[in-house]
């Protein structure tokens, strides 16, 4: 027998995967479906909580719950564009151009990346959307000296970083994945609201030791996220093996 939270589970499943309630639609509130399924709202709580532990819905504080928005992975070690990972989700990309500036780079920016002072950069700034809807916000530095093609390349038919992986080779990469919270411009860009969790990607790329690009990449956290498989290397597998033994 089907338990009356099993069933909301199901019923709120099907109305969102038939499209009937469709992403950032608001659902009804707790009360409202424990007097549709004669239950408690603890029973409606517990049918929520599944569904938004399986990323079909996201619960706000104070304001209820809502259809997930569909998230695109992105796999934590590759080097890839935005626009590349949209479409290869099945989903159109777009983007604009929101600041493009040459400039020397200060001594805090020169400091972050550990590259000299004063030296020319190329200061951009893009919002990324997929299926019509903000996907993220892209902060980046392309150093002049590494990359002077750039100096004229207005990137209005090609992204920056489809761009860059197209015409620079790069030997070294480090990534940062870090959680914020998005302040005005960036709530108002993502279309989020003040304040809400977002996921940032921070990436330095080298080529013989010296800085490539810089780029920081904001995402609304219910509309992104990292994923990865790994496997054990063979001396990983080895060493596993030999500490089973040694047991």
């Amino acid at each position: 027998m089907v338990s009356i939270h099993q069933r909301i589970y199901r019923d709120i499943e099907t109305r969102i995967m038939s499209g009937d309630w469709q992403p950032g639609q608001r659902i009804p509130i707790e009360h409202e479906l424990a007097t549709e399924y004669r239950c408690s709202r603890m029973t409606v709580n517990k049918a929520l909580s599944a569904l938004a532990e399986r990323g079909m819905i996201v619960r706000r504080r104070k304001a209820g719950s809502f259809v997930a928005t569909q998230q695109i992975d992105r796999t934590v070690m590759d080097i890839q564009d935005i626009s590349t990972e949209a479409e290869l989700a099945g989903y159109q990309h777009d983007y604009r151009m929101l600041m493009r500036r040459i400039e020397r780079l200060d001594a805090s920016d020169a400091a972050l990346l550990r590259e000299p002072a004063g030296v020319e950069i190329l200061r951009l700034q893009c919002l990324h959307m997929v299926d019509g809807k903000p996907n993220a916000i892209e902060r980046r530095i392309i150093m002049l000296d590494a990359v002077p093609l750039a100096r004229d390349e207005t990137f209005a038919s090609v992204p920056p970083a489809k761009w860059l992986l197209e015409q620079v080779p790069w030997s070294k990469a480090r990534h940062i994945i870090r959680a914020v919270s998005a302040d005005a411009a960036t709530a108002r860009l993502l279309e989020t609201e003040r304040g809400e969790a977002c996921l940032t990607l921070i990436r330095q790329t080298w080529q013989n030791g010296g800085t490539v690009t810089y780029v920081e990449i904001t995402h609304p956290g219910d509309r992104f996220q990292f994923a990865g498989d790994f496997q054990p290397t063979e001396k990983d597998a080895s060493d596993h093996m030999a500490r089973r033994s040694a047991t």
